[in-house]
């Protein structure tokens, strides 16, 4: 099993196979509009545009378990961050990260890159970064800006 083995929503409600990024190096983060980490949106966007034509895309997953700092629609999400941040990366449906309802994506997420004291995700913007053949390779903390993750993603770039 790996990462393409996954069907996530997108922000329109389509389903989409993450087979369709087979053979790309991903980061997927849990997202939020109204966080104090929401500028890394700048960071992702400048590391989108700076790898993806090389095999790189960010999978964008609004999150409103921490602090409620995601509470707009899918719609009002996708207006914020394309306004505000030029976002042009992959965006899917809202969804939750931890507890009953978490995605079945990041329960494969957490159980393979566990957190530092636990499993759960912290907070928003936490990082997976995944290699061209659907594993998890890494796990960032929030904190973790997106622009210190480019030498670990022109190394997985390079691995063929």
């Amino acid at each position: 099993m790996n990462v393409y083995d996954f069907t996530v929503t997108d922000n329109k409600g389509g389903a989409v196979s993450l087979a369709d990024f087979s053979g790309k190096v991903l980061l997927i983060v849990n997202t939020a509009t109204g966080c104090g980490f929401t500028p890394q949106y700048e960071g992702l966007q400048h590391l989108y545009e700076t790898y993806c034509g090389k095999g790189f895309e960010v999978l964008d997953f609004p999150c409103n378990q921490f602090g409620g700092q995601a509470p707009e629609t899918d719609d009002e999400i996708e207006s914020f961050c394309c306004s505000k941040f030029h976002t042009t990366f992959p965006r899917f449906t809202k969804i939750e990260v931890n507890g009953a309802n978490a995605s079945p994506l990041y329960i494969y997420l957490k159980a393979q890159q566990k957190g530092v004291l636990t499993p759960n995700i912290k907070w928003n913007f936490t990082k997976f970064l995944v290699d061209r053949n659907g594993n998890v390779a890494a796990r960032f903390a929030p904190t973790v800006k997106p622009e210190s993750l480019a030498k670990e993603l022109e190394r997985l770039l390079g691995a063929a």
